[in-house]
């Protein structure tokens, strides 16, 4: 049964978006933060952010199951059509107490292993990005504009490759890959945003060679694809979503071309 429309796309930007809110609330003060059974932080922003997901989700006629990071608990697993909804509340929560505004909400609908809706709110920004099978990608920019976005393709000869990376996970294997790839420079970034910067064609590939979880990425997974890229394992096949219960993601890079 198709649900992927218009409609259910635009319930799924007004849902984080209202996450979004909660989360400058607390971005706009002095906030408290604990340190989660992975060592990873967790602040008021996530949670209040986290609630508001889930209830509005969960208030949709579809009756779609919910994974968010801070609610594994409450995952009943995949429905009988092989959809869930994947969702972190806050990504980028070092990024969130720096203050950099490099922090984002992220729903991602699965339909068989694929993100076939994605949903990124850049709050402190005051851009998003959403997208969805067969509706394409656009931004929304800071003045409400939306504009249909897509990948800058493979960079022209002779000119360097724009690489994202992140600000708050360097990795050691990088430097070995980036080795392989021709005249590049690197442009710093936090959060989903990076893969974002893929899909609208500010950068060109992001090698990702640390450890991410299936909602750190599933939503601008979804939008880079609507926007024309690939975000593939080390070994070339798309990075698949089919087995939540294995929360981890392999080794993987963006590719804008």
């Amino acid at each position: 049964m198709a649900i992927i429309d218009q409609a259910l796309l635009e319930n799924a930007e007004a849902i984080a978006r209202q996450a979004g809110e909660a989360i400058m609330t607390v971005y706009a003060r002095e906030f408290s933060v604990e340190e989660k059974e992975d060592k990873s932080p967790l602040t008021e922003a996530d949670k209040a952010a986290n609630e508001i997901i889930v209830k509005g989700l969960n208030a949709l006629p579809h009756g779609i199951p919910v994974l968010s990071e801070e609610d594994e608990a409450g995952f009943t697993g995949v429905d009988n059509d092989g959809r869930y909804w994947l969702v972190d509340p806050l990504d980028g929560t070092k990024e969130f107490i720096k203050r950099n505004g490099e922090f984002t909400v992220n729903i991602a609908l699965i339909e068989q292993g694929k993100p076939v809706l994605g949903v990124v709110i850049a709050p402190a920004l005051g851009t998003a990005y959403l997208a969805a099978q067969g509706l394409g990608a656009v931004k929304v920019d800071d003045n409400g504009q939306r504009h249909e976005i897509q990948v800058a393709g493979k960079p022209a000869a002779g000119t360097s490759w724009r690489v994202v990376g992140s600000r708050s996970h360097p990795s050691p294997d990088l430097a070995a890959w980036l080795d392989q790839l021709d005249a590049h420079e690197m442009v710093p970034m936090g959060s989903s945003l990076k893969l974002c910067a893929i899909a609208e064609g500010e950068a060109d590939v992001y090698p990702r060679l640390g450890p991410t979880c299936l909602w750190d990425t599933a939503a601008a997974h979804a939008v880079v694809e609507q926007a024309g890229g690939r975000v593939e394992t080390l070994e070339g096949t798309p990075l698949s979503y089919a087995t939540p219960a294995e929360k981890l993601n392999p080794h993987f890079v963006v590719w804008g071309g």
